[in-house]
C-alpha cells in the first residue's frame, strides 16, 4: 500500500519569475484557449431553473446511456484530451503554459481570500435582492425571514470571527429547504453548500494546517457538484427538450439526441478534471468558465447569479499556481496505476462514473421506488406559463366545490 499526501502548496503564493521567450508565452496562451474552445460547445444551464421537471419521475435506464454511441464518442474525446494534457504537462511546453497562467492570474491569486469572500457575500446579497428563494432559483420560498438570513450571511463573510456563522447559515438554509423539497432534489446543491461552508470555517481557523486545505475543500465540492448535476442529462434527457425547442442555437446545429449526451460527458469529465493534475485541473477550470459565461447570453442574469459561487471557485482553481500533482490523501493498492500516470486517467474516470452513477440511480430508487406512477401529472417548475416560457405548466383548472 502507498499513501498519496495532501498538497503542501494550497495557500496563495507568488509564482516564480521566468524569462520564457515570446514563443513560449504564445504557446501557453494558445494551449489554454484551445483546450477551452473544445468544450465551449455545450452551453450549460441548470435545467430545473428554466424548464418543467418532475423529480420523482423514473430515470432513463443507465443501459440506454451505456449503449449510446455519442456517450462513448464523448468519452473517447475526453480521454484523448486528458492524455494529451498529461503528456504536455511533462514537457517544456507544459511548464510554459503553467508559467503563462501564473503570470495572468497572480493579481487574483494574491487576493484569493478577498475574492472568494466578496463572491460569497455578493451572491447572498443578490439572492436577498431577488427574494423568494433559498439558495438557487428552483428552490422557492414565501418566507421573508429566509431573505433576511441571506443578508446576514453576506455580512458575516468579511470577518474571520463571523465566517463560521455564515457557514452555519448556509447549511441551515439547505436544511430548512427540506421542509418543502425532497432530499433527492436538494442533493444537487449539497456538495457545493458543504464546500463553501467548509471554506469559510477553514479560512477562519488559526490552525495553518486547516487553513491550507480551504481551497482543496472548495475544489472538491464544486467538482462533485458538477459531476452529480451532469447526470441529469443521462437520467432525464427529455427535461432538456423544451430548452432545445425554445433555443435551438444551443446545440450548434447538432441533433438534439447527439448534443445532450455529449454535453453531459463534457460537464462530468471537466468536473472530474478539477481533481486531477495541476495543468489538467487549470485547463478544466478555464474550459468550464468559458462554458458558463457562454450560457449567460441565452439564459441571462438568473444563470449568472445561480452559478456565481461555482464560477468564483473556478477562477481560483485556474489561478492556483500549485505544482503538486497529488491533491488527496488516499491509500491505494500498489497494483493500481499511480496518480498522474496516463493509465490512471481511464481508471479514475471509470471509478468516478461507477460511484456517482450508482449513487444517483440507487438513491432515486431508494427515495421513490423503481416504478413511477404513470398516471401522475404533477409538474414542478421555476416559472409559470407565459410567452417567454411557452413550455411552462398551464394554469390548473379550478375545481368547483359547490354544493348540489
Amino acid at each position: 500500500m502507498r499513501t498519496e499526501s495532501v498538497a503542501k502548496c494550497a495557500a496563495p503564493r507568488e509564482p516564480r519569475p521566468s524569462h520564457l521567450p515570446s514563443i513560449g508565452r504564445a504557446a501557453a496562451g494558445l494551449m489554454s484557449l484551445g483546450a477551452g474552445a473544445v468544450w465551449t460547445l455545450p452551453a450549460q444551464a441548470h435545467v430545473k431553473w428554466f424548464a418543467p421537471y418532475i423529480v420523482d419521475a423514473a430515470p432513463q435506464p443507465i443501459s440506454a446511456t451505456l449503449t449510446n454511441q455519442w456517450f462513448w464518442t464523448g468519452i473517447g474525446l475526453v480521454l484523448a484530451f486528458f492524455l494529451a494534457a498529461l503528456a504536455v504537462e511533462r514537457m517544456a511546453l507544459g511548464r510554459a503554459i503553467q508559467v503563462g497562467l501564473d503570470r495572468i492570474s497572480t493579481p487574483l491569486w494574491s487576493r484569493s481570500d478577498d475574492f472568494m469572500s466578496s463572491s460569497i457575500g455578493g451572491f447572498f446579497v443578490a439572492i436577498f435582492a431577488v427574494g423568494g428563494i433559498y439558495l438557487t432559483p428552483d428552490l422557492k420560498t414565501d418566507s421573508e425571514l429566509i431573505s433576511w438570513a441571506q443578508l446576514l450571511i453576506a455580512m458575516c463573510v468579511f470577518s474571520r470571527r463571523t465566517m463560521p456563522i455564515a457557514a452555519a447559515g448556509i447549511i441551515a438554509l439547505w436544511v430548512v429547504a427540506l421542509r418543502e423539497y425532497d432530499l433527492f432534489h436538494l442533493l444537487d446543491y449539497l456538495a457545493l453548500g458543504v464546500a463553501v461552508a467548509a471554506y469559510l470555517v477553514m479560512a477562519s481557523s488559526n490552525d495553518e494546517k486547516w487553513r491550507a486545505r480551504r481551497f482543496l475543500a472548495l475544489r472538491w465540492g464544486i467538482a462533485i457538484a458538477l459531476m452529480w448535476s451532469s447526470l441529469e442529462k443521462f437520467a432525464y434527457p427529455n427535461w432538456f427538450y423544451p430548452l432545445v425547442e425554445e433555443k435551438p442555437f444551443l446545440t450548434f446545429g447538432m441533433p438534439r439526441d447527439v448534443f445532450i449526451p455529449m454535453a453531459g460527458v463534457a460537464e462530468f469529465t471537466l468536473g472530474f478534471g478539477l481533481l486531477w493534475t495541476p495543468l489538467v485541473r487549470r485547463l478544466s477550470a478555464v474550459s468550464l468558465l468559458l462554458i458558463f459565461f457562454t450560457a449567460v447570453y441565452p439564459f441571462g442574469r438568473i444563470d449568472l447569479v445561480g452559478h456565481a459561487l461555482i464560477m468564483a471557485a473556478l477562477f481560483l482553481v485556474a489561478a492556483d499556481p500549485c505544482r503538486e500533482a497529488r491533491a488527496i490523501t488516499v491509500k491505494v493498492p500498489n497494483a493500481l496505476p499511480r496518480f498522474g500516470n496516463l493509465a490512471s486517467v481511464p481508471a479514475g474516470l471509470a471509478v468516478a462514473l461507477v460511484v456517482l452513477v450508482s449513487g444517483y440511480w440507487g438513491l432515486h430508487g431508494v427515495f421513490y421506488g423503481a416504478e413511477y406512477e404513470a398516471g401522475r401529472q404533477i409538474e414542478l417548475t421555476t416559472h409559470s406559463h407565459s410567452k417567454e416560457y411557452p413550455h411552462g405548466p398551464q394554469a390548473k383548472p379550478q375545481v368547483d366545490h359547490g354544493h348540489h
